[in-house]
């Protein structure tokens, strides 16, 4: 029995080792290519899934993509989508559905790239503020919205990422305390459901880690 609804996503097993977090690096146990003789069809899955994220990829940066780029953002992706999927099997952690995890993805991220920015083309970061044909009237409030909504980047990602999982995980919590029911036909009826939120929640975790992919893109864009 949950002492809180919250608890569902509590990091603490025990008092000395937090264990919940392992679920965060044992799903490479899911992809071991170089055991298989022949691909499997998990393979062929994955491959499938990184040529079209390759491809969106490089539609997006245009000039600006390289292999680089390519391997860092679908690395990045995999890793997402992975942990997400893994949450939604019984007794297994949700790492994504906590701030710690995503922030310290888009926080790393953001820094590397204003740090980049600043190093390379600072005329270019500053003048990135003010769009074009602006009255001069209207400089000084362009420059104050524009560098809000620049330093709020990193958190607006980590909130989006973390609010959707925790959002679907918290549903089905409270679905699943209900369906002991005395009534079957109530019963049944939360259980089905629990299935198609459970089928809604495989969707969330493909699309939130696909908009987390882009965001982060679209920001290398802007970069000079």
């Amino acid at each position: 029995m949950m002492s809180n609804l919250f608890s569902i996503f509590d990091t603490s097993t025990s008092l000395m080792f937090n264990f919940n977090w392992f679920s965060s690096i044992s799903n490479i146990i899911l992809l071991p290519l170089m055991f298989w003789f022949f691909p499997s069809k998990m393979f062929f899955f994955f491959n499938m899934i990184n040529m079209i994220m390759f491809n969106e990829l490089k539609s997006i940066l245009l000039n600006k993509f390289n292999i680089l780029n390519s391997i860092f953002f679908l690395s990045m992706f995999f890793m997402i989508l992975i942990n997400n999927m893994m949450g939604l099997f019984p007794y297994i952690f949700t790492s994504s559905s906590h701030m710690i995890f995503s922030l310290s993805i888009s926080l790393s991220m953001w820094l590397s790239l204003m740090i980049f920015m600043m190093l390379n083309n600072m005329n270019f970061m500053f003048s990135h503020m003010i769009p074009q044909s602006t009255p001069n009237i209207l400089m000084p409030f362009m420059v104050l919205i524009e560098t809000t909504s620049n330093i709020i980047r990193p958190s607006t990602l980590t909130i989006r990422l973390t609010a959707n999982m925790i959002a679907g995980h918290l549903l089905l919590t409270l679905l699943s305390e209900t369906a002991i029911n005395p009534n079957l036909i109530i019963s049944y009826l939360i259980i089905l459901i629990q299935i198609m939120l459970l089928i809604l929640e495989f969707s969330v975790s493909i699309i939130q880690s696909y908009v987390f992919t882009i965001l982060s893109t679209l920001y290398l864009k802007e970069t000079n």
